[in-house]
């Protein structure tokens, strides 16, 4: 059981995403800079010390959440314009996190394959955030 909120719509991350004025956001030089879009950021380079816990966007009711992907526009899921559709995989599967130091939200899941584990983060942009869909 996750001790952060269920955020279970688009609108609900909104308005964790809001509740910090952008004129709070402050420069940051951590690794999640380059995080426009789905990219690998290892333990080594995950900033810990300055991220905080948020919400989750994963439903403790379902199981195994779909890894269906929400493209309308025909992006791809590492592109910093594919849209943020919290019912559609990877974000069904993610925690939200704020940098202590810059405001920033971030997106955080882990990637399981046949032999590895990748843990991937997307610094969130409120423009990307879709309707909830499907």
């Amino acid at each position: 059981m996750s001790s952060v909120p269920f955020l279970p719509n688009a609108q609900a991350l909104l308005a964790v995403v809001n509740a910090t004025p952008s004129s709070l956001h402050t420069e940051c030089q951590c690794s999640l800079q380059r995080c426009a879009g789905w990219e690998s950021v290892t333990e080594t380079e995950w900033p810990s010390q300055h991220m905080r816990a948020v919400a989750t966007l994963r439903d403790p009711e379902v199981y195994e959440p779909t890894f269906e992907e929400h493209h309308p526009q025909g992006t791809r899921y590492d592109s910093p314009e594919a849209p943020v559709s919290v019912k559609h995989f990877p974000y069904n599967r993610c925690e939200v996190l704020a940098c202590t130091r810059c405001q920033q939200h971030v997106l955080r899941y882990t990637e399981f394959g046949g032999y590895y584990v990748d843990p991937r983060a997307r610094r969130l942009n409120a423009t990307t955030v879709c309707e909830d869909v499907g």
